[in-house]
């Protein structure tokens, strides 16, 4: 247990908890009305308080004295919601009717998806507590609900330039800080663009713009002279983008000088997967260049951060969300184990939403513990909706991918990590035909090369003994070989050119993993 003094009283709060009740005192955890949760002071202060208590960054304080201020901070974060009807009847019916007094009390709070999302925070926005009319508040556009209904997501915007500058901050001194060097101008720049009220630009911009000691671009779409020009400034780069736009660049950069494509040091790809085919194409071309994940959704501008091109974790930004990995029961999974990615902003005074799910999964990783840094981490582990539907038996795609992969390599056949651009499942529930579609060069020598090697069944026989190897630990006595053969599914493989029109893209160019067909 942690043990801090408080200059400021000259009193030692003992530990922890003390200390966190004294940075959220009980007026404020307990605000009476909104027009108290409006004046109350913003969760960013509290964490520059900690820091000058502690003597150190908030990301370098200890855990224990983290937990306890983030467990205050949600303490006040019910006693708000609990201002509004709305919220006050959703929580009864979880028999909740006061603060959580521990973690293993707030995992029992429900959980939100987007459809409680929607019912909340559009039409007339019944769940916030200081009513939009108050203004000083941001909409923005966010993917829509499973059934198709267009979702909004309210910021106040008092408290979107406190997490600007905390993510911002992080990402500097924890991301960039190794990659960046040297006395040269340093820049980072990002394609992502607003358009149709989704706001990619203006948030992940607005983090960018807070990392110290870069110049900012906020570029949008480039061609390649544009993209040529950016690289002519002297000094390293950065530049984040969504995945497909990131894939482009070995393209975009292909005609620049040797020294602007050494010159571009980190590629920043937003959520997802980039296919080992980009990542060795975007070396090829930029020889300095590591690839790093900058993990983030709409509803939460900075989810996770890769900090190390050689390990996949994603790094939580201290004091900006609490971050949960679940199971389907709302409660935390073990280390090692996968659930789902469960999010809560911690500056959110006026429009609160607690426990939102943002339909990724997600390993529960080891915490680091400095010396330095300490946070909580967890890696990628696909989409929720990244699910293969045979039958009545649901088998996780991107494993299914990987086992399918490993068979075809280990029979010398084809690398698909190494061909493909993108990869799709499509599943035609009603034929029973399973497809999956792999953009790539030469698609019809790959075709003829499979199936010269393969035979007529031979892609068939790859995924029925693939698909049981995908099946989760406590999974895996469900199907084998001959019980995929009885569901009566055909299975196929079939390479198509790059930017196929075959596989479906989403609006801002993502392309799903897997598409259910009738």
């Amino acid at each position: 247990m942690s043990t801090v003094t408080v200059p400021q009283l000259g009193l030692p709060p003992g530990d922890a908890r003390e200390l966190a009740n004294w940075l959220i005192p009980d007026w404020e955890a307990r605000p009476d009305s909104p027009e108290a949760v409006e004046k109350l002071p913003a969760f960013a202060g509290k964490l520059r308080a900690c820091e000058r208590v502690c003597q150190a960054p908030y990301s370098e304080t200890a855990h224990d004295i983290q937990d306890a201020l983030v467990l205050r901070r949600l303490q006040q974060m019910v006693h708000t919601v609990l201002l509004n009807p709305v919220w006050r009847e959703r929580l009864a019916a979880a028999g909740i009717t006061g603060a959580p007094a521990s973690y293993e009390d707030w995992q029992h709070i429900p959980l939100s998806d987007k459809d409680t999302q929607r019912d909340l925070f559009m039409d007339d926005r019944p769940g916030m507590v200081v009513p939009l009319a108050r203004g000083g508040f941001e909409i923005v556009a966010s993917g829509g609900t499973t059934g198709g209904r267009p979702l909004e997501t309210v910021y106040a915007l008092r408290e979107l330039r406190d997490t600007y500058e905390i993510a911002g901050r992080f990402m500097g001194t924890y991301q960039l800080a190794e990659y960046l060097r040297g006395s040269d101008p340093k820049w980072l720049y990002t394609t992502l663009a607003d358009y149709q009220m989704w706001s990619s630009g203006t948030m992940v911009g607005g983090v960018l713009q807070n990392v110290p000691g870069v110049n900012y671009i906020g570029a949008g779409p480039v061609t390649a002279p544009v993209l040529e020009h950016m690289f002519s400034y002297p000094g390293p780069k950065a530049l984040m983008g969504i995945t497909a736009g990131v894939a482009l660049l070995a393209e975009l950069g292909a005609g620049m000088s040797r020294e602007a494509k050494e010159s571009f040091r980190v590629a920043l790809y937003g959520s997802g997967v980039l296919p080992r085919r980009k990542r060795a194409e975007l070396q090829a071309v930029y020889p300095n260049l590591v690839i790093l994940s900058y993990f983030a959704a709409t509803q939460a501008e900075t989810v996770g951060l890769q900090l190390r091109h050689d390990s996949p974790y994603l790094a939580a930004v201290p004091g900006l969300h609490l971050v949960e990995i679940v199971d389907e029961r709302g409660r935390w999974v073990a280390e090692g184990e996968e659930g789902e990615l469960v999010v809560t902003r911690l500056h959110a005074h006026e429009a609160p939403l607690l426990r939102l799910k943002l339909g990724d999964r997600m390993i529960r990783r080891p915490r680091v513990d400095g010396p330095g840094l300490k946070t909580h981490q967890f890696e990628f582990a696909g989409r929720t909706g990244d699910v293969l539907h045979l039958n009545d038996s649901q088998y996780s795609a991107p494993r299914a991918y990987d086992a399918l992969r490993d068979e075809l390599r280990a029979g010398r056949l084809v690398d698909l990590d190494a061909v493909a651009h993108e990869l799709q499942f499509v599943n035609h529930r009603e034929s029973r035909t399973l497809t999956l579609l792999v953009a790539a060069d030469d698609p019809n020598g790959l075709t003829h090369r499979l199936t010269a090697a393969l035979g007529p069944y031979g892609v068939q026989r790859a995924f029925t003994t693939a698909l049981p190897r995908s099946l989760s630990l406590f999974n895996q006595g469900e199907a084998n070989p001959a019980s995929i053969e009885k569901t009566g599914y055909r299975f196929q493989l079939r390479f198509v050119p790059r930017s196929s029109a075959e596989i479906e893209r989403t609006e801002v160019g993502k392309v799903p993993l897997v598409r259910d067909r009738g």
